[in-house]
Order: C-alpha cells, then sequence, then structure tokens
C-alpha cells in the first residue's frame, strides 16, 4: 500500500509541476507574440522558450495523470 500511495503522490506532484509550467507557457505567450512580430531573421527566443514550457507542461500533466490513478486510501500529508 505504501507503493501505491507514493506513486500517487508523485503523480501529484507532476500534475502541481505541470500547472505551474502552463501558466508560465501562457504568460511566456504574450512575449512570444511580441517576438516573432518584431525579431528579425530566426533568432525568437522566446518563442523558443514557449514551445519548450509547452512540451514540459503538457508531459508533466499527462505522467501526473498517469500516475494518479485512483484515490488514496489514508490521506498522510
Amino acid at each position: 500500500m505504501e507503493i501505491l500511495d507514493a506513486r500517487r503522490r508523485r503523480g501529484q506532484l507532476l500534475l502541481v509541476m505541470g500547472g505551474q509550467c502552463l501558466i508560465i507557457c501562457i504568460v511566456l505567450t504574450l512575449w512570444a507574440g511580441q517576438d516573432a512580430t518584431y525579431s528579425p531573421g530566426l533568432i525568437h527566443p522566446m518563442v523558443y522558450w514557449c514551445a519548450i514550457t509547452g512540451i514540459f507542461a503538457l508531459t508533466f500533466l499527462f505522467s501526473g495523470l498517469r500516475l494518479r490513478k485512483g484515490t488514496n486510501e489514508f490521506q498522510s500529508y
């Protein structure tokens, strides 16, 4: 039972990290739009940063959902 609770806690941690990355990605979208409009050539660091943060957010969220299946029998935290 301890291993199952640890897996679910890890899943909850990944869900929180995914949510935080998603919030940062939404805020970065504002700067990414400006960067894509005004930066010359292929140099768009904010666009790349926003894309990487979005990929991290989706990865964390899907991994967290996969690990978080079910409910805890005991609330230990």
